[in-house]
């Protein structure tokens, strides 16, 4: 009896290992197809793009920070209100600040009528006698000289003896030497007396209008003007608080136009150029804005190594508002090459770039070189490894061993070209 139960069970491991025997040979002549969409290898145009996100900032912005410290007196315009240069927008308690003016206006104005009274002053007494002495030289002088020319005529004439020409001739030189004695001891006396005085009210004139001056300044720092055109964008106290020491009392914007600071690799940062063609792609609006680039970084940032861009944009209807986040693209080179699908070429680990192409119903790996990315066509450039007119499959090549057998589900050209463009 047990005989027979091992003959049974013996049988029925026989035909079970004939059937997976027979499922085993089953499988490996039968070969999965797998359905894969496809793309050609045509000839188009590619924009190289540079895409990064970025931080919206005001054209200029003016954060008023007051000199004095004083609670603020009275506001003129509200949080939103267009300003322009020179308004004036909001007072701080300034009482004593005037008084302190118009006290430094009253010691300025004394000191110029000090100054006026030793510039117009009479000569002291000694300069009174020095100038009279020197009168008195130059008409003793004067009479030397009618003498000395009479003397020369009678000589000539002979009319005159020699001795009494002479003797004219040195009363002259006399005369001279005293009117130039006389002249440097009153040009002395003013050098030193009247001259210093004089300087001595006039600095303290000039000291009088620089105190005048700082407190007049101390006053205007006390009245908060706008220093450009723009929106106030904030404004947190109210008439009565004290602001805080070294915060901004008030905040004007010029929005007119808006930079999108965004900071890039060192190599895309190499592609880029002043003036370049960009676009500013913000959350709730329809379709981007274009502008231009106006500022590349010459130096990395320390902390993260890359490169400050801006990017400027007209904003006369203010859509755009600085703090809002955006996407910056720009348009650095166009070229004419093959193109595939971006999804169509498979990186490995090692570097090698791979595409599938389809040859008699089989995906075969080959190896190619890229190019260019053109990220808003979602198409990349073929250096090397195909031939326009060949396909490759665009959806799953990521997941397709080589020599795999495929069917086509469709075939589509590598680029739609845009409305308007070429």
């Amino acid at each position: 009896m047990l005989r027979a139960l091992l003959r049974y069970q013996f049988i029925l491991l026989a035909f079970s290992l004939v059937a997976v025997l027979a499922a085993c040979r089953k499988d490996a002549e039968e070969v999965p197809v797998v359905s894969v969409q496809v793309a050609r290898v045509e000839k188009t145009t590619l924009v190289r793009t540079v895409q990064a996100d970025a931080v919206l900032f005001p054209l200029k912005q003016a954060a008023m920070v007051p000199k004095v410290a004083a609670p603020v007196a009275r506001w003129y315009v509200q949080r939103g209100d267009k300003v322009k240069k020179g308004q004036l927008l909001g007072e701080l308690e300034n009482a004593d600040l005037a008084a302190f003016v118009m006290e430094n206006r009253g010691g300025l104005e004394q000191a110029k009528a000090s100054y006026a009274i030793a510039h117009s002053a009479g000569i002291p007494e000694e300069m009174q006698k020095a100038e009279l002495d020197l009168a008195q030289a130059k008409q003793n002088l004067d009479a030397q000289q009618k003498l000395i020319d009479s003397r020369e005529q009678l000589f000539k004439e002979g009319a005159l003896p020699r001795k009494d020409l002479d003797a004219a001739r040195v009363a002259y030189v006399q005369a001279k030497s005293q009117y130039d004695i006389a002249e440097r001891h009153l040009e002395g006396l003013r050098k030193v007396s009247h001259e210093q005085e004089e300087k001595a009210a006039k600095g303290q004139m000039v000291q009088a209008r620089g105190r005048y001056q700082g407190a007049e300044a101390q006053l205007r720092f006390s009245r908060l003007i706008s220093p450009i055109d723009g929106y106030v964008t904030d404004r947190p106290n109210f008439p009565g608080e004290m602001p805080q020491a070294g915060a901004p009392v008030i905040t004007v914007m010029d929005t007119s136009s808006i930079i999108a600071k965004a900071h890039i690799s060192e190599a895309d940062a190499a592609l880029l150029r002043k003036g370049d063609k960009a676009e500013i792609a913000v959350a709730g609006l329809d379709k981007p804005i274009a502008g231009k680039v106006t500022q590349i970084s010459p130096a990395l940032d320390p902390n993260s190594t890359t490169v400050e861009i801006w990017v400027t944009v007209k904003n006369p209807e203010g859509k755009l508002r600085p703090g809002s986040a955006a996407r910056v693209t720009i348009a650095t080179a166009a070229v004419q090459g093959l193109a595939v699908p971006l999804r169509a070429v498979v990186r490995a680990e090692d570097g090698r770039e791979t595409v599938a192409v389809v040859e008699g119903g089989v995906a075969n790996q080959r190896e190619v070189k890229t190019g260019v990315r053109d990220d808003e066509k979602q198409l990349v450039q073929i250096i090397s490894g195909l031939n326009a007119g060949e396909v490759v499959v665009s959806n799953v090549a990521y997941a397709l061993p080589d020599k795999t057998k495929v069917k086509i589900e469709s075939a589509a050209p590598a680029e739609k070209p845009a409305a308007g463009k070429d």
